[in-house]
Parts: structure tokens; sequence; C-alpha cells
């Protein structure tokens, strides 16, 4: 390897790490915010949050990595080009293609680490964080009394302190509903001046020792009853001991093969082996449906079990005159109407069901192409980026930053329509998931054309200098211009 090729990766792996870690710090922020309410306030430990994070932030990678090559190659170009090291370079006979050359091959690595990420490791990534995100957002909150606060969060009991020392454990005014027995509602109350809170010795329940209390107990068979009456059972006690088991509050894993058939934990081969399996059923499933349409629409059936389907002794005349009279004595009018609702019915069914059968094929296919797709965003962004930081000679983060986030808006935006399209039919997946880079293709070589032939794209002198010979050719001409006497 040349010294002017380390030299060039060497400019480029630096603001390509920076740019990736920043975007991919953004968009974990970005799930974490939207899911910070399941996560609070459950006494999670910390490996489970940083595994969890872990595997929602690897969910992003692949398509971060097309907005960092965007901005990275603007940022390098740009730079060199700032910096005046471009001028030099092409005086000495190297074309942009040239320069260019260890970027486009360390790209085209970072492609197919893209392909290789999608395919191998994010579904492995995917699996466990939906099975661990799954068990994290079905664990009960961490038990937490706040005074004045009724916590239900224990299986059959609902407490209430006036008071609470966090230090000690110490506890005033307590009120307990007990809701083990179903349709108990609140006939079982217990209520004590002080009390203290601990937990048993294995932590499988939480004591609750009460002082000078009294309990409420409303006897009856009947969930409720209006107008009656029911015993009553009241006592008082000066010391009470209340255990509450707390197997119910810790996290419980779900078996990860509950989540492996998902289309997200799928590689590509398995998409496609999978949606060949879906049509496949899909076609049978239309099959069937055919079949069972024919029979109860179609006319097949003679006249005899008409008629004994109508409870007559003997098969209706056929009339031609369509009378009323007619009408009212033929029994196979109902008959027909029923059918024919059924068949109304039958076939809004039918085309439910095809639908949902549709749109499931289609997650199958979106997901197959888009590990293709981002791969190949990668090599589109740096053909775009690359050229046009050559082209605006500015580094650093400022216009950098701007042109690639208006690029990656427009790419983000069809991208994100075109798959809503593809999922709901309205476009197949081929080329429906390929349009965001079929767009921005045609941009990444006119600009790589521009840069290689350095032509003036933001130089506002040619500009004017083109505008100036369009607006003359509408001035009028005179036959003998004034001269200067």
């Amino acid at each position: 390897m040349k010294r002017l090729h380390r030299m060039i990766l060497g400019v480029y792996i630096g603001p390509l790490l920076i740019t990736f870690l920043i975007v991919l710090f953004l968009f974990s922020m970005q799930w974490l915010w939207k899911w910070v309410d399941d996560l609070m306030g459950k006494g999670l430990p910390w490996d489970v949050l940083a595994k969890l994070i872990a595997f929602a932030t690897s969910a992003f990678v692949p398509a971060v990595l097309p907005l960092a090559v965007l901005l990275s190659s603007i940022m390098t170009m740009g730079g060199l080009g700032e910096r005046s090291e471009l001028t030099p370079m092409r005086s000495a006979g190297l074309g942009l293609f040239r320069i260019m050359a260890p970027l486009m091959v360390f790209v085209l690595g970072l492609a197919g680490f893209s392909f290789y990420f999608s395919n191998n490791v994010l579904p492995v990534a995917n699996l466990k964080f939906q099975s661990l995100l799954w068990d994290v957002t079905r664990t009960k909150p961490a038990l937490n009394l706040q005074p004045g606060v009724f916590f239900g969060g224990l299986d059959g009991f609902s407490i209430r302190v006036g008071e609470k020392d966090d230090r000690t454990g110490a506890l005033r005014d307590v009120l307990i509903y007990d809701h083990r027995q179903p349709f108990q509602t609140n006939k079982t109350v217990v209520r004590a001046e002080k009390g203290t809170m601990s937990r048993s010795t294995d932590g499988r329940y939480l004591v609750l020792t009460l002082e000078n209390g009294r309990i409420y107990d409303e006897r009856g068979d009947s969930p409720a009853r209006i107008g009656g009456s029911l015993p009553l059972l009241r006592g008082r006690f000066q010391r009470e001991e209340i255990r509450i088991d707390l197997s119910g509050m810790g996290m419980k894993r779900t078996d990860e093969d509950l989540f492996k058939d998902h289309y997200k934990m799928l590689t590509l081969g398995q998409l496609g082996y999978a949606e060949d399996s879906l049509a496949l059923r899909l076609r049978m499933r239309m099959d069937e449906q055919e079949q069972h349409l024919r029979s109860s629409v179609l006319v097949m059936r003679d006249s005899t079990r008409v008629a004994a389907v109508a409870g007559l002794d003997h098969p209706p005349a056929s009339s031609g005159d369509g009378s009323p009279e007619v009408k009212q004595q033929a029994p196979w009018f109902p008959i027909a109407t029923d059918k024919a609702r059924n068949a109304i019915n039958l076939l809004d069914r039918m085309m439910d069901d095809r639908k949902d059968r549709a749109t499931q094929i289609a997650k199958f296919q979106v997901e197959w192409h888009r590990k293709l797709m981002l791969a190949f965003a990668c090599v589109v962004f740096f053909f775009i980026g690359a050229p046009l930081g050559a082209i605006v000679r500015k580094g650093g983060m400022g216009v950098p930053a701007v042109i690639a986030i208006v690029f990656f808006l427009i790419f983000h935006i069809l991208s994100y329509s075109t798959e809503q399209m593809v999922r709901s039919g309205a476009l197949p997946a081929w080329p429906g998931m390929w349009i965001s880079t079929f767009v921005l293709l045609p941009i990444g070589v006119f600009l790589t054309w521009k840069a290689a032939t350095d032509s003036p794209l933001f130089d506002r002198d040619a500009y004017d200098r083109i505008w100036n010979g369009f607006s003359s050719l509408f001035k009028p001409r005179h036959a003998h211009p004034p001269t200067v006497q």
C-alpha cells in the first residue's frame, strides 16, 4: 500500500468512527426515551439493562452505517480540498478515482461487513433483544411504598401507609386490602397504627409486623348481595405478622425459541424459505376457499333436493311469468337470498384472510431486501459524499453535516414510505424496497462525473456567466451602437 493511500485511509477512518458512534448514540437515546417508562422503577440489575441497551443498539448498526459513510466522506474529501491537499495531487497527474481508490475498496469492505452483520449477527441480537424486552416489560414494579399512595404491585394485596422511614423500615397508619380470594373486592381490611417492613432471609417473602390494629372481614358465599346482609367479623390485635409472597415480583426469563420464527430473527436463506412456505400455504388456502365458494354458490342440485330442503312433497313448478303469486308460492327465493347473503359474508372473510396472509409475506420480503439494500446504500452514499466533498471543499462538522442530513432525510423518507407501501401491498418488494437507493444513485453518478471533470458545480461566477449569456439573448441589439465622442 502506498504512503498516499495510507494517509487518505488514516484521514477517513477517524471521522467515520466519530460520526458512527455519535449517530448510533442518538438512535439509541431515541429508543431509550421510547421505552424508559417500561424500564424504570422495576429494580432491574445493571447487567440486564446493559444487555438490553446493547442488543437494541445493534439493531441500528446497518441503518447508521450509510449516514456515517456519507458524512465522513464529505468531511474527508472536503478537508483535503480545504487544506489545498487535493490540488497538488491533481497537479501530479492523479485523477479523482485514483485518489479515492483506497476509500472505494474500504467502503466496499464496509458494505460487505454491513451485509454480514445484518444477515448473521443481527438475527441473533434481535432474538435475544425481543425475548429480554418481553420479560422486562412484563416484570412488575419494584416494591416501593410511597406515603399516602396505594401500592398494588403485590399479588392479592393493596397497601397504603401514612408515613414511612426508609432507614429503619418503620411504618405508620398502615391500611391493607386483601384481594386474594376471587370476587372479594374490599371485604377483608386490616388497619394498624404502626408496623415494620422487612424481607425474609431468602428474600422470597415480605414480612409486615403490625402493632395495635384492627381487622374487618365480611363473610359471604355470593360475590354480591343486593338488599341483604352479610356476617361481619371484627377483631383487634396487639401484634400481627403478615407474610406476602414476592416470587411474582422478579423477572422470569422466557424461552427464546418462542421468538425464533419472527422475520427479524432469520437470515437471508431462512427468509426465502419462510416466504416460499407462506406463499404455498396462501395458494392452498385460496384453492380451498374457491372450492368452498363454488360448492355453496353454484346451482348444481336437482329439483328434488331443493324440494326436500323447502319441505315440499313434490318439486316446484317453474314459471316464467314472474307474477307476485308465483313468487309467493316459490320456496326457492328465500333459499337463494340466504345463499347470496352467506356468499357475500364468505367473500368478505376470504378477502380479509388473503390480505392478512399477503401482509405477512410482505414483511418477510421487506426484511429480505432490507439486508441487501442497506449494504448497497453505503456504496451509493460514498459516491455522493466523496465527490461532493471534493467539490465543496469544506471540512469539519458544519457544511458537511448539513448536506449529509439533507441527503439522509431524503433517503429515510423515501425508504420508510416505500416500505409501508410494500407492506400494504401497493408496491411489490422489488423494486419497492430499492426506490430510495435508485433515486440517489443518479445523483451520485452526476456528482462523481462533475468532480472528476473539475466542473464548477458550486462556483457562483460560473453560474453568473451562464445567466449573463442567457439574458443577453433577450436584450435589443442596435444596428449602430453608440460611440463615445
